[in-house]
């Protein structure tokens, strides 16, 4: 598996992501991580230091001849997303990814790759230990927990950092040169409620919802991909409408970044309504397979009889809290009317738990403009609160305003355009939540750019990264280096 991945070319740069995957790296849980990194720098002799949060800042001289050049800042985030398949039996706190090589692509076995960012790290790491590679005076800035709230970039204090450019290697398409980026706020949703015994002549089913995509909440979320917490809600509505369900317990999706691809509930119904609510039940799911059935051929819609629960929630909460997320604004909420194609507003009803007399909904609202993203939330924050939910809003990070004449993005374009046979790179600002803005507010003046290689799937346990992309990407990385400008 391991060699395999490491005969890929180039060498350099696939080696370092097979010894980086071998670390495992959740978000959050970065501690063995952080000290692989420190133990790399020191093991190269170089600069190495952790900050106060944790992030790793590795400094190298620069190469004979480009002394004279402008210091930059390469930079991505340590963490990855750990998702996996149901039926992956697999531990992201003491296993490392097990990767193979499928075609033009590397994936991992039933869990997410870690190519965001893992590529872009290794891609430094390969930097950092070559002595043929041209480059000016370098700070690899590895920062942690970019995933979960962007800790690492908003706990770097000013003053730290000494370059006058910062590339960001965390895009995933090879064709995009990236000037400009999302902010992020979570949306959390929470109320107690009192449980019912259940009563008699109730007959039990579990529903379950699997089989869709998932992915990025930001990248894929106008793709109209299903959101498993959404389609939930509908069948919840629908069986309560028709039949007088009552909810028991819900547990759909999984991280706030990641669009929801499975959920369960535990639900019951008078016994006398069994036959036409399975009836009911078989041709509603039909229903909304055939809506998805283009983007989503493999969903599943599953209600099985099981036991009755014990407890059911209250009925006023259960009817306020299935309004509530029908209501909810799930998916594209603005187009920009200034960057054509480019998702401005969006949220993503990330989690949904019902469980033991507690309800959580929790939410990722993204917007690359402040006030709309206020706006949605707020939105967002009513719904709830009419339902009789408490809503938090936390972990609030800005967006990247987008800078067309930024002055590394003139040297990147014609350099994209030389090594491409004259295509045009596409310019861009991404819906997507990067750490330069956030980064920004602490270097006002530094010229930051974004880019990297084709990863698709990011955030879902289908996340691969294309081999072919990786080859074109390191090149234009190489180029970048030799032709950073003179300070």
């Amino acid at each position: 598996m391991s060699s395999e991945i490491r005969a890929l070319e180039p060498k350099a740069l696939w080696n370092k992501f097979a010894d980086l995957n071998a670390v495992p790296r959740p978000s959050k849980k970065e501690e063995r991580v952080i000290k692989f990194m420190k133990d790399f720098g020191k093991s190269l002799g170089l600069e190495t230091i952790e900050d106060e949060v944790g992030n790793v800042i590795i400094s190298k001289l620069a190469t004979k001849g480009m002394e004279d050049r402008k210091p930059i800042v390469m930079q991505s985030h340590l963490d990855m997303v750990h998702q996996k398949n149901n039926d992956t039996v697999f531990d992201f706190f003491t296993q490392g990814i097990e990767m193979h090589v499928e075609g033009d692509w590397v994936k991992a076995k039933g869990t997410t790759l870690g190519a965001d960012n893992g590529l872009g790290v290794a891609t430094i790491m390969a930097i950092l230990e070559s002595d043929t590679i041209l480059h000016p005076a370098l700070e690899a800035l590895f920062t942690i927990d970019e995933e979960t709230g962007m800790t690492g970039a908003m706990g770097l204090k000013g003053g730290v950092l000494k370059g006058d450019i910062l590339l960001n290697l965390d895009t995933e398409e090879d064709d995009e040169i990236g000037v400009g980026c999302a902010g992020g706020v979570d949306v959390t949703a929470t109320r107690e409620y009192a449980e019912e015994e259940t009563p008699e002549f109730k007959i039990g089913y579990t529903i379950t919802v699997k089989g869709l995509q998932g992915g990025h909440s930001g990248m894929q979320i106008h793709e109209g991909l299903g959101n498993a917490n959404k389609i939930m809600n509908r069948l919840l509505f629908d069986g309560f409408e028709n039949f007088g369900l009552r909810i028991s317990e819900i547990d759909g999706g999984s991280l706030r970044n990641a669009i929801p691809r499975e959920s369960n509930a535990n639900v019951c119904i008078d016994d006398i309504h069994k036959d036409a609510f399975e009836f009911e039940m078989k041709q509603f799911s039909e229903t909304i397979k055939t809506e998805f059935k283009t983007m989503e051929p493999d969903l599943e819609i599953v209600v099985s009889k099981t036991h009755t629960p014990e407890k059911i929630m209250d009925l006023g909460v259960q009817e306020g809290i299935t309004r509530a997320l029908y209501a909810a604004c799930n998916g594209v909420y603005r187009m920009s009317p200034d960057i054509e194609g480019l998702v401005e507003t969006s949220n993503n009803i990330a989690r949904v738990i019902v469980k033991d007399g507690a309800i959580k909904v929790g939410c990722l609202t993204r917007s690359s403009v402040e006030s709309t993203k206020l706006d949605l939330a707020n939105t967002l924050r009513a719904t709830f609160e009419l339902t009789g939910c408490e809503v938090e809003l936390s972990g609030d990070y800005p967006g990247w305003a987008p800078n067309m004449d930024s002055a590394i993005l003139k040297v990147l374009v014609p350099i994209y355009e030389r090594l491409n046979n004259g295509e045009k790179p596409h310019v861009a600002a991404c819906h997507a939540g990067l750490e330069c803005g956030i980064l920004g507010q602490n270097y006002p003046d530094m010229d930051m750019i974004s880019f990297g290689p084709n990863i698709k799937g990011a955030h879902s346990p289908d996340e691969r990264a294309q081999i072919s992309s990786a080859q074109k990407y390191w090149k234009f990385v190489l180029e970048i280096l030799e032709n950073i400008p003179k300070a």
